[in-house]
């Protein structure tokens, strides 16, 4: 069984929850799941959620079932053995999220030893990270961590990390912008106890299709004159976005991959630019690129797209806690660039070159292949596998 513990019981979280209960029921096919049908020794069965926490008072305490039923979800009964504890409200928590009772009037010290505890009695082996976006910035030793957890100026994503990794085995995902796979300190840290991070920001709706349209513009050496592309949706996540440190820290983490690409950095236009609360989970995504082909002629490419916002990402945690438990096993430590470059916006470790998301996608096989070997697992053509299998 792999322990997987959920940072953040939001509609990404219980998206997750609820997919992966109806997943090993045979009640959902797999789709959005991109390695489904890719064995590496770990299937979707073995995923257990042990534990979860939220820092809304209305969430803590209620079983994920209860709240997948208020998001309008069917739940599964086994949803109801998970009650929601309280996490860790930092100065980094957006001002509408109501206050969890664990750090009401407490000292940070003691609220940080209740959250160790919490954490002693979930033993995950997998922590994945879907709290609200945060700004920040790398660390780069872990004095520096500590120094900071200790006082207080750390956003909650770090802060969580720092907790995981005074652990060993354990491996981090962190799908929101927060420095983790990104900051020297916490690879270097994981590293060294043998434990695992993966990140950073999961890469799920209009920035994989972009940044693949810039691979197929270079490849044909046109000249991308200009990119523009914006995000409007109406869940907390983008009411969070609407407070500029945080929307800044997703732009940061959404437009990072022009120059990787291209090899120059085009004007451009890419950030989430507002909340409405009417279009709920299911954004509204624009892009308009324009670039010039040969004799000079200027042509463009207009998409407009609808986007389910948090399922997209949910899929892709199913496979990232597998991936993540696989490679601990395997022994490997530290973070992982074939994962994240195929999975995230701003790839772990800090300095990692963009490529396109069709490029790594053959990479993060040729990884999954090695994990194959690392389990005595029968030599097999993943892309094959990936491609021609039927549900």
């Amino acid at each position: 069984m792999v322990r997987v513990a959920i940072l953040g019981q939001g509609y990404v979280g219980t998206i997750f929850a609820w997919g992966l209960a109806r997943l090993k029921k045979g009640l959902l096919e797999p789709w959005g799941v991109p390695l489904a049908r890719v064995d590496f020794g770990v299937p979707v069965e073995s995923l257990e959620i042990v534990a979860s926490f939220d820092v809304d008072a209305a969430k803590v305490g209620r079983s994920l079932y209860e709240i997948a039923r208020g998001y309008g979800l069917e739940p599964e009964p086994e949803l109801k053995e998970v009650a929601v504890s309280p996490g860790l409200k930092l100065g980094s928590t957006p001002s509408f999220i109501k206050t969890a009772a664990l750090d009401d009037g407490r000292p940070l010290e003691d609220a940080l030893a209740r959250f160790r505890e919490l954490l002693d009695d979930a033993r995950p082996d997998v922590l994945i990270d879907v709290t609200t976006t945060v700004r920040s910035r790398p660390l780069f030793t872990w004095e520096e961590a500590e120094r900071r957890v200790a006082e207080g100026s750390l956003p909650h994503s770090q802060v969580y990390a720092y907790l995981a990794l005074e652990r060993s085995g354990v491996a981090y995902v962190n799908a929101q912008p927060a420095h983790v796979a990104c900051s020297p300190a916490f690879v270097e840290r994981a590293a060294e106890v043998g434990s695992l991070v993966l990140g950073d920001d999961g890469a799920t709706g209009a920035t994989p299709l972009t940044v693949d349209i810039a691979e197929h513009l270079a490849e044909r050496n046109r000249r991308v004159l200009s990119v523009a592309q914006f995000n409007i949706g109406g869940n907390t996540d983008f009411l969070s976005l609407t407070e500029p440190e945080r929307n800044l820290a997703k732009e940061e983490t959404k437009s990072g991959f022009l120059e990787d690409v291209l090899g120059y950095e085009p004007p451009h236009f890419i950030r989430p630019t507002g909340y409405l609360e009417p279009l709920g989970d299911r954004k509204f995504v624009a892009m308009h690129i324009q670039w010039v082909s040969f004799g000079g002629f200027v042509d463009e490419l207009v998409v407009n797209m609808r986007i389910n916002d948090s399922p997209a990402l949910a899929g892709y945690l199913v496979d990232l806690a597998r991936l993540a438990y696989a490679s601990l096993r395997a022994g490997v430590y530290g973070t992982v660039p074939e994962i994240n470059l195929f999975y995230m916006k701003r790839p772990g470790p800090l300095g990692t070159r963009h490529k396109a998301k069709m490029l790594a996608y053959r990479d993060l096989l040729s990884f999954v292949e090695r994990l194959r070997e690392s389990r005595g697992l029968p030599a097999r053509e993943a892309v094959t596998r990936a491609r021609t299998s039927n549900p």
